[in-house]
């Protein structure tokens, strides 16, 4: 999966023209996350087709700061969840640098060896 950063003019409608955009180009919204930095909002998006999110993204008037792969993963909805994944990853020697929620019971991860801490996970 695709986590891409993008940032949005602080204005109301800006989510849903990135919403409508994305629709109309058939690219679903697998996960979001986002908060307001300055006089901008920025987001991550999680989708499956990266070249046709950004394409969708540009035309809602989105600038694309970044765009990396991620790991999803199911996770328990109980306490301690999180924290036994995190455990692993951590044990392994890796740094999560990014990480929410996406739909359903999943998370998504970001972090500096991506390689290693799908191995740590199994």
């Amino acid at each position: 999966m695709k986590d891409i950063m993008v940032e949005l003019e602080d204005r109301p409608g800006t989510l849903a023209e990135l919403g409508e955009s994305m629709g109309a180009a058939g690219v679903n919204i697998e996960g979001i996350a986002g908060f307001r930095a300055g006089n901008a909002g920025i987001l991550h998006v999680l989708v499956e087709d990266g070249d046709a999110a950004k394409g969708a993204l540009e035309n809602a008037g989105a600038r694309i700061e970044a765009e990396r792969d991620v790991l999803v993963l199911d996770i328990a909805n109980r306490p301690g969840g999180l924290g036994e994944v995190a455990r692993k990853i951590a044990d392994a020697g890796v740094n999560v640098d990014l990480v929410y929620v996406a739909s359903g019971e999943r998370i998504v991860i970001g972090a500096d060896d991506l390689g290693a801490a799908r191995t740590a996970l199994g």
